[in-house]
């Protein structure tokens, strides 16, 4: 899935007309297969700032790409599953866990689509940037999500907000904070609104000069 870490988006080559749309796998294994690195391997500087005000335990990342966010969970002593849809991505963070010798980093191959996650059975769901180019049930997949969230678990989500501000449109579709919350629909009995925000992150444009991106950062624990 997108993992924007200090990485121009780049969605892949278009189909040629006619030609029937790629399998959500089949378009980002094509879209992994296009480079030896897609993303820039760091962690997500915001998910990183959230979440080191937590106790580490047991962590989920959904659309771990090659495995950035779970890499860094399990340095700063969480036990990390990054579950992606792509192959090749998982074996890139597995092949990358190995050489840093990180035994509570592991990585699966996943449709979350088709995911059934264990009730209760984390502390911790991140997703960075978990929006795609081609049909996906994000809203359903987060909302499921929260379910493996024990009490005084956290959900954090950090998506973009706004296309760069040098860019005019953007494959993935967009989502605010406040459209985020209220998306999800959790129950406030169960689970209180942490951080919801808008946040304006430097960047630097294809052509060098000085921009913008906006992300909306989404933090819920569950009470």
């Amino acid at each position: 899935m997108t993992r924007q870490h200090q990485h121009a988006h780049a969605p892949g080559h278009p189909a040629a007309p006619g030609t029937p749309p790629l399998s959500p796998t089949a378009h980002w294994e094509q879209r992994y297969a296009e480079s030896d690195r897609v993303w820039s391997g760091k962690v997500n500087a915001t998910t990183a700032s959230v979440v080191a005000a937590f106790t580490p335990g047991e962590a989920i990342d959904l659309g771990c790409g090659e495995g950035g966010d779970v890499l860094w969970l399990a340095e700063h002593g969480w036990t990390a599953q990054g579950l992606d849809i792509s192959p090749t991505a998982v074996g890139r963070a597995r092949a990358e866990a190995e050489a840093r010798r990180l035994a509570t980093a592991t990585f699966a191959a996943t449709d979350l689509e088709a995911w059934e996650p264990e009730p209760s059975s984390a502390d911790l769901v991140t997703a960075s940037f978990f929006q795609s180019d081609v049909a996906l049930e994000r809203t359903a997949i987060l909302r499921r999500a929260a379910t493996v969230l024990r009490p005084g678990g956290h959900l954090v989500l950090v998506s973009h907000a706004a296309p760069p501000s040098w860019a005019s449109d953007h494959p993935a579709r967009m989502i605010g904070s406040r459209e985020e919350v209220e998306q999800l629909a959790l129950p406030a009995a169960e689970w209180e609104v942490v951080t919801c925000e808008d946040r304006p992150r430097p960047a630097v444009g294809p052509d060098g000069a000085p921009g913008e991106h906006l992300d909306a950062v989404v933090v819920l624990r569950r009470r």
